[in-house]
């Protein structure tokens, strides 16, 4: 599968966020900010809300969703990271990018990592 393309990679790794749509039941999206980090060229997001996130549930059951970075709208797919070498990588991912104090303490809690979502380019 292809990744994502360097000066994207890039982009979210200057990024301090990113929005994330999904689609709501009714068909509605909202953007809401999140966290993300590369580990090895590869994106990563974590559901700061754990399982509790619904943006977070509806990737998950969808297995997509939309990323907006650097005024783009990109469409992603999504698969849960279980890898746990790959999610300490990305737990020191998080805490180097947003240090270990604050909300970025939650981001490498193990219920948060348990939610790491390894993110790829949607097929076209």
């Amino acid at each position: 599968m292809a990744g994502f393309e360097d000066a994207l990679l890039q982009t979210f790794d200057r990024a301090r966020e990113v929005q994330v749509r999904t689609r709501r039941p009714d068909g509605s999206t909202l953007a809401l900010p999140i966290w993300i980090v590369t580990v090895e060229g590869v994106p990563y997001v974590r559901s700061y809300r754990a399982e509790s996130g619904a943006w977070y549930r509806r990737a998950r059951q969808e297995g997509r969703m939309t990323l907006v970075a650097g005024g783009r709208a990109l469409p992603v797919s999504v698969e849960l990271e279980q890898d746990e070498k790959v999610n300490r990588q990305v737990s020191a991912a998080f805490t180097a990018k947003y240090g270990a104090g604050g909300p970025a303490r939650a981001m490498v809690s193990a219920p948060v990592a348990a939610t790491t979502l390894r993110v790829s380019p949607a097929p076209q």
